[in-house]
This record gives structure tokens, sequence and C-alpha cells, in this order.
């Protein structure tokens, strides 16, 4: 898509913008080595360390708690800082706390005054709350990668591709969600867990191996990731001038134009409960779904991590679909084709439960990671055009609060409802009204204007 009427400033700019997608998706998917990997971990911290699966239930639980409000705190912060060094800043400290994730069990001694030397010499309480606390400050600072990444595609890729690209660049969650399965599942592997002999600690390496990419990551990034056009001595991008009313230069008139645009906005508010609804049915497969598939369906542990990385990989095929089709077929009126793709996600789920055990259920749950994660992808991108690159850091991080608050309630409600019916009808039936009624929510945006920049 020609940009500038300048042929040489044209092709830098596309230069630029492509080295900004690709930078950007490493450095997310560095982040999120050094977030998933803990959940790895947590087989050797309970053989090795004694905590519990409460302990690591409440850590899990709160560090979700804090995640969300971080990028929503990051993402005002965002739009008024340099997106170069908050990203940078952010997988720097990440990359110290992985770090001292492995020391875990020495600094716990330092606070409880007992010799070093390993969790037995150690406090329980302290060991715990060593852990508690190294968590949250990862999950707080974990929450300054997404709002750089959101502002630099506003300012990069017009209002017409945005759907497209930025539906490229999220496929780095299932990216690194894949890969670092995969690495941290070989390094728990090189020894068995509750061998006298073997597996002892290899849960630090799940977080210094992270670190070792981390430090990697951010020497790239440094290196590599550029800022905004402006920054680079770039012209902005055409078709970016917001409209009449929103374009202030104060920074108090900023605030009142974030103010309307964002939290006074009512399509904002939408994207966040819909948003809730789209990441309470994720939740059912991403907490539940090796639990749900073993139980109900009768597949092996073996074959449900099998489903489950499919899941996630027809997602990353969904997403690249929706931004297209998003572009291509309906305008940039996201909200129009996730009515749809929320309503094959419903069917799909009720289709899960209803069909023999076998390929065809695993087919119909696939099928819905590939309609659910289309929706999750798309609720940034309208986030972002109706807030103009201005706000897209505040936007964003507003919608992904109640994504977080969805996640965490869910996760509890199906877990109870499981236990509560003795089985696992209820939990399917609820997510698949749960969609249902995302679709609903996207269907009162069907006239939602593209964007908000002037035409």
């Amino acid at each position: 898509m020609k940009l500038f009427d300048d042929p040489a400033t044209d092709r830098k700019f596309g230069r630029m913008q492509w080295r900004m997608l690709f930078a950007t998706m490493i450095g997310y998917t560095i982040f999120y080595f050094m977030r998933k990997n803990f959940s790895f971990a947590m087989p050797g911290l309970q053989q090795d360390c004694g905590i519990s699966k409460s302990m690591l239930g409440n850590f899990l639980f709160w560090g979700g708690i804090v995640y969300g409000l971080s990028k929503f705190l990051n993402g005002i912060i965002g739009d008024k800082v340099s997106p170069r060094k908050m990203f940078c800043l952010g997988l720097l400290v990440c990359t110290l706390v992985n770090v001292a994730f492995g020391f875990a069990p020495q600094i716990a001694s330092l606070f409880s005054g007992e010799a070093s030397g390993g969790a037995a010499a150690s406090s329980a309480v302290a060991l715990a709350w060593t852990f508690g606390l190294l968590l949250v400050l990862n999950q707080f600072f974990q929450g300054t990668g997404f709002p750089p990444c959101a502002k630099l595609i506003a300012f990069w890729v017009p209002p017409k591709e945005l759907a497209t690209k930025m539906s490229v660049w999220n496929t780095s969650h299932s990216i690194g969600g894949g890969l670092v399965a995969k690495v941290c599942g070989v390094i728990m592997g090189l020894g068995v867990i509750g061998s006298a002999n073997q597996g002892v600690g290899m849960w630090r390496w799940c977080f210094w191996a992270m670190a070792i990419l981390g430090a990697l990551g951010l020497l790239l990034m440094l290196v590599w990731l550029p800022g905004t056009p402006k920054d680079e001595g770039m012209p902005d991008l055409p078709g970016t001038r917001v409209v009449k009313g929103a374009d202030a230069g104060a920074d108090d008139a900023k605030d009142l134009s974030a103010m309307r645009m964002v939290f006074l906005n009512p399509v904002i508010w939408m994207l966040g409960f819909i948003n809730v609804t789209i990441n309470a049915v994720r939740a059912l497969v991403a907490d539940w779904g090796p639990t749900m598939l073993q139980e109900a369906k009768g597949f092996t542990p073996s074959e449900s991590g099998t489903v489950i990385m499919l899941f996630e990989f027809a997602g990353i095929a969904g997403m690249l679909f929706a931004g297209w089709a998003t572009d291509r077929i309906f305008g940039g009126r996201a909200p129009r084709l996730c009515v749809f793709l929320m309503l094959l996600t419903a069917a799909l789920f009720a289709a899960f439960w209803f069909l023999p055990p076998g390929i065809a259920g695993a087919a119909a749950l696939c099928l819905g990671g590939f309609c659910v994660y289309g929706p999750q992808a798309l609720t940034g991108v309208t986030a972002t055009n109706l807030s103009t690159n201005r706000f897209a850091g505040t936007s964003i991080g507003f919608v992904s609060l109640f994504s977080y608050v969805g996640v965490s309630v869910a996760g509890k409600v199906f877990g109870n409802l499981a236990q509560s019916s003795g089985g696992w009808h209820l939990p399917l039936m609820v997510a698949a009204a749960t969609a249902a009624t995302g679709a609903v929510l996207f269907a009162v945006l069907w006239r939602t204007r593209a964007n908000a920049y002037a035409q």
C-alpha cells in the first residue's frame, strides 16, 4: 500500500513499519517466555520447595489481577512516555526477576534469618512470601510489554491495514505460549521429579534459561526496536489526523481528550464487557482444558496436551483470517465479523459436548479456538482505531483490564460448576451461552464506525 508520494520516503517507511512489527513480535514473545514459565516450574516448586497447590493457586490468581491492573496503568503511562524506553525497561526488570526466582530459597533465607542452602533451610512462610512477591513484581512489569507495542503499531500502521497487521502481531501470544511449553517441558524432563537422584532443582532452569533469552532479547531490542515515526525522523502516518475537537496540545487538554475518547466512550466500555465474555470462554480451555478432556472425553494426558496445542495453533490461523477479513471484506468494521465468529464459537463448544469422544469432538474444540481468537485480537484493533494512535495504550490497557477479570472469575466459576454438577456438561453449556452473549454485544456495535480519524 502506497503511503507517501515520495518513493524514497514510502520505501523507507515501509521497511521501518515491518521492522517495528517483527521487533515487537520477537520482544513480546520473550516477555511471554518469562511469564508463562512459572506454570511449568510449579511441579518442581511443589517437590523441592514444599509449596502447596493451594499456595500456587493463590500466586496465580493474584498475579493475574496484578497483570491486568498493570496493563491498564501502564497503558495510560505508555501514551505519555517513549514506547521504546518503557518496553526495554520492562524487559530488563522481568529478566532480573527471573534470575531472582532461581535464587528464591537463598533470598528467603536472608529474610528468615536462617542459613542459606535451599528450601529446607529457610522458613516456609518466608519462602512463600518470596515467590509470591517476585511473581507480583514480575507480573507488574509484564504489563509494560503490551502497551508500547500497541502504541507503536498504531503509529506505524494505517487504519485500513490495522486489523490485518495487528492480527499478525497477535500471533506472538500463541507462538510464545507454544515455544515456552516445549522449552520448559524439555528442561523439566531432564530429570524425573520425585526421583532421589534426578529432577532436583530443574525448576530453577525454567527461570534461568528464560532469563538468558530475556537478556539476549533486551540487547536486540536496544539495537533494533524503533520509536515512533517522529522519533525516527519520519513524517506522520497519512490518514491519522484526529477528528475535530479531539486534537489538543496542552497536557490537561490531552487528559480531557483521553477521558472523552476512552473512559467516557460507551463503545470502549462495551468492548471491555465483550472482552469478559471472550476471555471467559478461553479460560475454560486454558485453565481446565486438560482436565476436561481427560474426565469428559477419556483422552490421555498426552492426547489432551496435543489437543490444547492444536487449539492454540488454530487460534493463530483464526487471528490471521479475522484480520484479513476485517480489512478486505468488512471495511475495517471488526464487530460485524465478530458477531458471526462468536456465534460459531458457541455452536462449536456445544458440539464438542454432544459429539462422541475422539477426533470429531477434538476437531470441534479446535475450530472453536479458530473462531474465538479472532474476536480476541479484534477488540484491541477496534479500541485502537476508535481512540486514535494518541490514546492507543490507554484504550487497550482499559479493555485488557476486563479481560483478566474474565479469566480470573471464569477459571474459578467453571471449576466450581464442574465440582458441584459432577461433570463438564454445565461448564460447557455456560461457556457456549457466554459466547452467544458476546455475539449479542458485538451486534450492538454493528453500526460503529471503522475509526475515529478524519476521513
